[in-house]
């Protein structure tokens, strides 16, 4: 077997082995990252009755049915519409808001966003941290603040678990003005800081999977198709040394 051909197997190999993690993260500096594993069915189901719980109230998933959540995280259809349905929907609709988008308008300036394609579009390292950067804020018309996403007219839906967050303020600079810190604990909640990192993490992984739901699958199929193409192309460079091995 020539050298050309152990090159094109370890390239194969190469790829099969950068299909193999999980979701991936967009994380920067200063960031906390949120370590979402897609196979995890417990933490998703933790991460859909923490969604469906807190935040299901203002926000929809105009791209996902109740009937493919059942499906993907081993739930049955019982299980589903007693825990996770608080509308009145049926199995296969789709897992809408009942806040009317008018009222929601008048509330809160803007209607809440849809959440179906949020870690897709801003990253789970984004996702993850804003949920663990709420403090509070007197100044602000909702009385919090947020420090991955300033000013965001959002209150903390997860305050009574985590507690209440107070920001440490910088140091004036040369141009006079401050900047969070840091957060501090004012207040505790429910869970433990550790317990609170871990179900925000429950819950990025449950919105990245809402995100793309085909992610795991997708994965699947494609170390099937690497598989194929590494013996084809090991078939085809030995077929090729065949031929040609007359020639010269």
């Amino acid at each position: 077997m020539t050298k050309r051909v152990f090159i094109s197997i370890a390239l194969a190999l190469a790829l099969l082995v950068g299909v193999v993690p999980a979701q991936a993260s967009e994380g920067g500096e200063g960031m906390l990252t949120a370590h979402v594993n897609l196979r995890d069915k417990a933490s998703l189901q933790r991460g859909a009755r923490l969604y469906f719980n807190y935040c299901s109230g203002c926000h929809s998933l105009h791209f996902m049915r109740y009937s493919r959540i059942a499906k993907d995280l081993g739930l049955t259809e019982k299980e589903v519409m007693a825990n996770l349905d608080f509308t009145g929907a049926r199995f296969r609709d789709p897992a809408v808001s009942a806040m009317p988008h008018d009222d929601a308008t008048k509330w809160f300036g803007k209607a809440p966003p849809d959440l179906s394609l949020i870690v897709g579009q801003k990253g789970a390292d984004y996702v993850y941290n804003y949920l663990n950067s709420f403090y509070l804020d007197p100044s602000r018309p909702v009385g919090w603040n947020n420090v991955t996403f300033p000013n965001a007219s959002m209150p903390n839906p997860l305050w009574e678990l985590q507690g209440l967050q107070v920001a440490v303020m910088s140091k004036p600079g040369a141009d006079g003005k401050t900047h969070v810190a840091s957060l501090e604990l004012a207040q505790k909640g429910r869970m433990t800081p550790q317990q609170f990192q871990s179900a925000t993490n429950d819950l990025t992984t449950f919105l990245a999977y809402v995100s793309e739901p085909i992610t795991v699958k997708r994965q699947s199929i494609g170390i099937w198709v690497l598989l194929y193409l590494a013996a084809f192309t090991l078939l085809a460079l030995l077929l090729k040394r065949e031929y040609w091995k007359d020639v010269h």
